[in-house]
């Protein structure tokens, strides 16, 4: 059972976060483990199991915009663990530019120079989303192509790779 299925809601990359706060505390009272300590091993297990994955699918819906992504495109197989997504060149040359203005700035401790690139690094951000953003927002389990889906997977990659650039600036 999938985290959508549990929760009893279609597959998406945008999920309603009141009705997810409102399932999870639906989920959480009917298989809470103490509501169980008279019942049987096997059911007691089971809902300690399904307590745990309530609580896990929680987190992917509430917690950060990339995990519901890297959830969805792992369903779909698109995506599997630890991949090594080859991402373009030109992004990748992109961002090495990027991230040797921010290593000179900070060995300069040049604030006026770190702030610029700080803002360049945010409108990258905002430039890759865009291009996915009618994706995320109207993706129909069926109806939304492959195609898109490897588009929002190239975003996910490209995300996750400036991410770990802009965490260097905080």
């Amino acid at each position: 059972m999938n985290y959508f299925e549990l929760y009893h809601i279609p597959v998406s990359l945008k999920v309603n976060l009141a009705e997810i706060k409102k399932k999870f505390y639906q989920l959480s009272r009917e298989f809470h483990p103490d509501f169980f300590s008279q019942s049987s091993e096997a059911e007691r297990l089971f809902a300690l199991e399904q307590s745990a994955l309530i609580n896990t699918a929680y987190k992917t819906f509430c917690n950060d915009d990339d995990e519901l992504i890297r959830y969805v495109l792992s369903l779909k197989g698109l995506l599997v663990e630890d991949e090594k997504y080859q991402l373009p060149q030109n992004f990748l040359f992109e961002i090495m530019d990027l991230n040797e203005q921010l290593m000179d700035a900070t060995l300069e401790s040049n604030q006026g120079e770190l702030e610029k690139i700080k803002s360049e690094l945010l409108q990258l951000k905002d430039n890759l989303y865009e291009p996915i953003h009618s994706i995320i927002e109207n993706y129909q389990e069926g109806i939304t192509s492959q195609e898109a889906l490897l588009q929002v997977k190239e975003y996910y990659f490209k995300k996750k790779y400036l991410d770990k650039i802009t965490e260097t600036t905080n």
